[in-house]
């Protein structure tokens, strides 16, 4: 794509940064094909190549950013499927985070639309007020029909994704947790904001799995929020803020006693924990250390995969692998996951057009319901169809996305793999039966099973 930015535009490193990525694009059209938003609406410009064309417009006349603009570019989940598609290798994820920092510079909000993202930004990334909000929203969670009714669709949204119960606040948990026998490796664990309300048996789980196998589990002291909500809305210092934290607190414990990871079960952190180098970049007292803690980053299937899991009762139950966007898309990690879970006995079901994006995206569910909620019944519906009766995932926010429209268990990855390895059957699954005319040892019985005996299975 030819661009026209002056000598002075491009003396900006994030404009020049943005040059090189439009110059990439060829308007070949693939990315349109796997973009969730245009698959739903048809519109070119709800289309990554439509969107490119409405940044490089904005960005090259040097004017301030319009509702037309925001409207679409506000549409994007940033599932970055059009990057796995790219023949070209445009990254879209850099060129969109520059046009959402310009937006929020040049571009005044509606009211409603203010208020919305200020709650979000504001509870969100803290874990003590997020379960505040959490344990009001239980008590409101009722009026979310009524939310709707009037007109109030982003309160409606966060009202009902809310969980209807709570699940207990993690006993307070050592900054060192030693491993089981010989040490074979130390890694630091980010704890999430989100997570630790919402699901704090993956971190449980985590620690459990890694100090069963040798490794040494360190919860750093001052970690926060890894930055990327603020970052995808644009909030750029707000980011840079908690980015910097975080490499703070990260270079202390690979100064200290030496780290061989940095893990994230979140893969939507873990995305944006591993672009740190990039974001800081241009900042001479963080460049480099912000490029090691990238290059430490790790999925936390990534590194399991290094070392050699130990299963102790295979659980020989199906279960549909939902590959979150920023897990397939975002950091390239697709069979892991799979062969991890193949490994510990599970018989792993893939979701058809698992390419396409569940809906969640970040707070994407909160401030594009209506979209959000058609990605849903088509990521559900595609879910139902492998008849697995389970659901494994890498991210939180899938969790609850899906979780909030189907009836099965949906559990973190490392949930299942502790389970298979000597941990504890997740609660989740209490009073869960694996499908009819399916084997299953004593590892998957409930209570009832366990008095009585398993099922026989049911032959044709």
């Amino acid at each position: 794509m030819q661009t026209h930015f002056s000598l002075t535009q491009l003396a900006d490193p994030d404009t020049a940064e943005s040059d090189r990525i439009l110059r990439a694009c060829v308007h070949c059209g693939f990315c349109t094909a796997t973009c969730p938003t245009y698959v739903l609406l048809g519109d070119e410009l709800d289309s990554p190549r439509g969107r490119i064309y409405l940044i490089k417009n904005m960005l090259e006349e040097g004017r301030a950013a319009t509702g037309e603009d925001v409207k679409h570019i506000d549409r994007c989940l940033s599932c970055l499927s059009c990057m796995t598609t790219c023949p070209s290798g445009v990254h879209y994820m850099h060129l969109v985070d520059h046009a959402r920092n310009h937006i929020e510079e040049t571009y005044r909000r509606p009211l409603a639309d203010r208020f919305s993202r200020t709650i979000l930004r504001l509870v969100m990334p803290y874990p003590a007020r997020f379960r505040a909000m959490m344990r009001l929203a239980q008590f409101t969670r009722w009026t979310a029909p009524i939310a709707k009714a009037l007109g109030m669709t982003r309160i409606a949204a966060m009202l009902s994704l809310s969980p209807r119960s709570l699940p207990k606040r993690s006993a307070a948990l050592a900054r060192v947790h030693p491993p089981l026998g010989v040490r074979k490796g130390r890694v630091a664990l980010m704890s999430g904001c989100v997570d630790q309300v919402v699901q704090p048996s993956i971190r449980e789980a985590t620690i459990r799995l890694l100090t069963r196998h040798g490794i040494e589990v360190v919860l750093p002291e001052g970690e926060v929020c890894c930055g990327s909500l603020s970052h995808h809305m644009g909030r750029e210092h707000e980011a840079h803020a908690f980015v910097k934290n975080n490499v703070d607190a990260w270079i202390r414990e690979i100064e200290g006693g030496g780290l061989d990871a940095i893990l994230i079960t979140a893969s939507g952190c873990g995305t944006t924990v591993k672009d740190y180098g990039f974001m800081l970049r241009n900042d001479a007292a963080y460049a480099s250390k912000a490029a090691k803690v990238s290059s430490l980053a790790r999925d936390i299937t990534e590194y399991l995969s290094m070392i050699e899991l130990k299963t102790v009762n295979p659980v020989r139950v199906p279960v549909a692998y939902h590959s979150a966007c920023s897990m397939q898309h975002g950091q390239k990690i697709t069979q892991a996951p799979k062969k991890l879970l193949s490994g510990a006995g599970f018989e792993v079901r893939d979701v058809p057009e698992g390419h396409l994006c569940c809906g969640s995206a970040g707070t994407y569910n909160m401030l594009q319901p209506e979209i959000a909620g058609r990605l849903r019944e088509r990521k559900v519906a595609n879910v139902r169809s492998t008849a697995a009766g389970l659901i494994a995932t890498g991210n939180t926010g899938c969790m609850v996305q899906i979780g909030s429209a189907l009836e099965w268990p949906i559990l973190h990855t490392v949930e299942l793999l502790d389970w298979a390895t000597g941990g504890p059957k997740p609660n989740a699954l209490d009073g869960w039966n694996p499908p009819e005319g399916l084997w299953h040892n004593a590892a998957t019985l409930n209570p009832r099973e366990k008095a009585d005996g398993p099922r026989e299975e049911v032959k044709a």
